[in-house]
C-alpha cells in the first residue's frame, strides 16, 4: 500500500503549488480534495487507508479546516496522522486555534516549499513539526 498525503484546499492555484511542493518526497503520493467534506470522504473510502498525513487550508468555504482537524482528532483511526495546517489569516489567534484543535503544524501562506516539506518530513519521521 503506498503512502499519501491529503492536501485540502479550496484554491485550485495553492493546492497545485502544495501538491509540486510535496510530490516529490520519496514514497509519497500527494492526492488533493477541494474541501473537507471531500476529504472525510476520501478518508472514509478504500482509499483513505493509505493516507499517513494532511494539509489543510484553515479557511474554506463550509466545513473549515479547523473543523476538519477537530473531526480527524476525534476519530479513533485518524487520530493521530500528522496534520499540518495552513492559513492566510494574520491574526495571532489562528495559530493558537489550529493548535488547540490537534494541528501539529502551522504554517502562514505563503510559506516556503522547502519549509513545508522539512516539516512533513519531521512529521512523518515522528518528530515535531
Amino acid at each position: 500500500m503506498s503512502r499519501t498525503v491529503l492536501i485540502v484546499d479550496d484554491s485550485p492555484q495553492q493546492a497545485a503549488t502544495l501538491e509540486i511542493a510535496l510530490g516529490g518526497l520519496p514514497g509519497l503520493r500527494v492526492t488533493v480534495a477541494p474541501s473537507a467534506e471531500k476529504a472525510l470522504r476520501l478518508l472514509a473510502g478504500e482509499n483513505g487507508a493509505g493516507v499517513c498525513a494532511l494539509v489543510t487550508d484553515l479557511n474554506m468555504p463550509g466545513m473549515d479546516g479547523y473543523e476538519l482537524i477537530e473531526r480527524l482528532r476525534s476519530d479513533g483511526q485518524r487520530r493521530n496522522i500528522p496534520i499540518i495546517a495552513l492559513s492566510g489569516d494574520t491574526n495571532p489567534q489562528a495559530r493558537e486555534r489550529a493548535t488547540s484543535a490537534g494541528a501539529d503544524a502551522f504554517f502562514l501562506k505563503p510559506c516556503s516549499p522547502s519549509v513545508l516539506r522539512r516539516a512533513l518530513e519531521r512529521l512523518l519521521d515522528g518528530q515535531p513539526g
